[in-house]
């Protein structure tokens, strides 16, 4: 997480506000916390006398009678459960609540933190939970309760977060919690295996940090960051740290000595601040040293600039452009402008006379607040303002448009393995742009967006009648990448049979743009298409070129006499996995998963399922991928776990390793596809491995 430097100098009076928001946010005060003692009724439980300090800190009139209930209930329901650690498990519910608490959430986010596992753990139900506390905590825990993987199996964890998601697009609060649940679940990781680890650490690195990125909670996004790149990259983890320290042992401190000459030159102006020192996180350094290469001094951190206005942010910026030397192409106005994220502050930079390079943050102490703890920071974001009357509606002040699409395309991907592959892919995208209509209104795209994805946010699959653009007035192709602020004039054409291009597919950056034209393509096969999608017929004889191939196509009976069948492509389905099939061309009829999200299309499309089932000899063929860390014979041990599996390797492929990690893919011949798990499992407890997954098409 960030932190900063004990050094505050005020050259003048600071206000209220900016007095009780210091720059630093402590989230490690909790140790391990006492269980429920003897207590009076009407008192709170010691236990959570920590938690009612960070709150009443935020909050001072807050009522406390919820978090006394809620702990109560919770320390009970938990009692007699044990943390891997060795701790009660009622320390864990208290230090996600401390973390929010710290964050300045206001008294509903925190019971619902309370008893965020009771429902999932414990014998306490939804029902209970909304008897005693009411709709809104009911919500807020079933929002982040994860779904049981007796009834889901491997797709519990992707669904689970897609639950929770669909919640958070009525109530950002879920995400909140569940943010600080993942921190504390990491910060206690070091008892697991190092393979668990590494699964758990790749799943926060792909989603819940780009998730608080999104919601602007900074304070947890860079502790995250940072255990993340400990578990993964330890090599680069502990050169980093050498910096650090390294760094902290010099005599001399460049940030040290331009802070001081900023208080004389903010003094001198009669501008009451505040100059502190920023250190940057691990993962920052490291970024910044693959950047610049060798470090100095001031690339260990950035300066922090906190005043009472927002006029004030703009009096600094001028005092520092006039007596230093300021960095014109560092400057950024995001007051103005504030990022997607809600983060507002004014960036800058100032050279020192050694060419030592100092970054510069300017911010009002509300600003600060937002910027460390995002959406945290606005309390309840759905309570009426006090001039205004309740009218019902639960409308989002943040507005977050990555969430309005994420909450579209989701709709159109049912299974759950292009769902998971799918929100990898655009959480990865964390820069956001806005773009304007003719008429006024504005569009909100991840960067790197072209005219097609513009066309399927505004006309969903009417966009498919899209025949061109105007860019800023100017005519352009449906491939032209948009900038942050251009105008788009979007062209329909008028014939209701219009068809996308094929071809938008390689132009098309955004899930939602994605989906509706590989729908299209799906449900409009040409026979080049379906033959590349779905693999080779049954029928088709193997040349000297090509290997023998043995798909499990022979074991599978179909309700259409003489048909010829297909295994797609798409979800590689092996007994006994549940199936469907879809007559195409030729009398040929496709093999699909039933969780697979073409058969979701074809059905909307009203393509008539044809009844097929796996026949008496389960034999498969199947696809796997494993993804582990480098390390001397580390093949010859992972063949050797499949071989006594009875797995008989077809093919392997091996990837070059990146970053002391490596990709294998196998395809594996199996005698008996009830064999598949033991396999999956075996290939996973094979040290250095960390995942193992059925291998999926790209596209989706």
């Amino acid at each position: 997480m960030s932190a900063e430097a004990t050094n505050p100098a005020t050259p003048g009076p600071m206000t209220g506000s900016a007095a009780r928001w210091r720059a630093r946010i402590d989230l490690r005060r909790l140790g391990r916390a006492a269980l429920l003692g003897p207590t009076a009724r009407d008192r709170l439980p010691d236990a959570i006398g920590h938690v009612v300090e960070a709150h009443r800190a935020h909050h001072s009139d807050a009522d406390l009678e919820p978090l006394r209930r809620a702990y109560v209930l919770a320390e009970s329901s938990h009692r007699g459960q044990m943390r891997k650690s060795g701790e009660p498990y009622i320390t864990h519910p208290l230090a996600v609540t401390l973390i929010l608490a710290e964050l300045g959430a206001e008294t509903t986010t925190l019971t619902a933190s309370l008893l965020h596992d009771t429902v999932e753990d414990t014998d306490v139900t939804l029902d209970q939970v909304g008897e005693e506390f009411g709709a809104e905590v009911r919500y807020l825990v079933d929002g982040v309760t994860k779904l049981e993987k007796v009834d889901y199996g491997a797709a519990a964890e992707p669904e689970t977060f897609r639950k929770m998601l669909v919640a958070a697009g009525s109530d950002v609060r879920v995400l909140s919690i569940k943010l600080a649940d993942r921190l504390h679940n990491m910060r206690t990781l070091g008892v697991m295996r190092p393979e668990k680890q590494a699964r758990i650490a790749k799943v926060t690195r792909d989603v819940l940090i780009p998730l608080a990125e999104r919601l602007g909670v900074q304070a947890l996004k860079t502790e995250l960051e940072d255990m993340v790149f400990q578990i993964i990259h330890p090599e680069e983890y502990e050169h980093t740290r050498e910096l650090i320290v390294d760094n902290a042992s010099r005599a001399d401190d460049p940030l040290a000595e331009t802070a001081e000459e900023m208080r004389v030159v903010l003094r001198d102006a009669d501008i009451p601040a505040e100059v502190l020192i920023r250190p940057r996180h691990f993962v920052s350094v490291h970024r910044v040293a693959r950047k610049r290469g060798e470090l100095r001094g001031a690339d260990f951190g950035r300066l922090l600039v906190l005043v009472n206005e927002d006029a004030d942010c703009y009096a600094v910026l001028g005092e520092l452009h006039t007596c230093m030397t300021p960095v014109v192409s560092e400057f950024k106005d995001f007051i103005a402008v504030p990022k997607f994220n809600l983060y507002q502050s004014l960036h800058t930079a100032v050279a020192r006379g050694d060419g030592q390079v100092v970054e510069v943050l300017i911010r009002t102490p509300q600003m600060h607040k937002v910027a460390e703890a995002g959406v945290v920071a606005l309390g309840n974001p759905y309570a009426p303002a006090p001039e205004d009357p309740a009218d019902g509606e639960r409308v989002d002040p943040t507005r977050p448009g990555w969430l309005s699409r994420l909450l579209d395309w989701q709709e159109a991907a049912p299974d759950p393995d292009t769902f998971w592959s799918t929100l990898r892919e655009d959480l990865a995208q964390d820069r956001e742009i806005t773009v304007y209509r003719p008429d006024g209104g504005t569009l909100g795209l991840p960067d790197g967006a072209t005219c097609v994805d513009a066309a399927y946010a505004q006309y969903g699959e009417d966009a498919h009648a899209c025949i061109g653009a105007r860019v800023n007035g100017r005519l352009a192709t449906l491939s032209t990448a948009l900038r942050d602020g251009d105008t788009v004039q979007l062209l329909m054409g008028q014939d209701p049979a219009s068809e996308p291009s094929r071809e938008w597919l390689e132009h098309a950056h955004t899930p939602a743009a994605r989906i509706a034209i590989q729908r299209w393509i799906t449900t409009h096969p040409s026979q080049d298409a379906a033959e590349e999608a779905e693999g080779p017929a049954v029928t088709q004889r193997p040349t000297a070129e090509a290997p023998t191939t043995r798909p499990a196509t022979d074991h599978v009976t179909v309700d259409q006499p003489g048909a010829t069948v297909r295994l797609a492509g798409c979800c590689t389905p092996v007994p006994p996995d549940d199936v469907t099939g879809f007559a195409v061309r030729g009398g040929v009829v496709t093999v699909h998963r039933v969780e697979c999200a073409g058969v979701a299309r074809m059905k909307t499309a009203g393509r008539p399922e044809v009844g097929v089932r796996w026949g008496d000899t389960a034999e498969c063929r199947v696809t796997l991928v494993a993804e582990s860390f480098v390390r001397p014979h580390l093949l010859a041990d992972l063949t050797e776990a499949m071989a006594l599996e009875g797995a008989e390797i077809v093919s392997a492929t091996v990837e070059p390793p990146t970053q002391q990690q490596v990709r294998h893919t196998y395809t594996v011949q199996l005698p008996d596809a009830a064999h598949l798990p033991a396999l999956m499992r075996a290939m996973r407890n094979v040290p250095g491995v960390y995942d193992v997954s059925r291998a999926q098409t790209a596209g989706l």
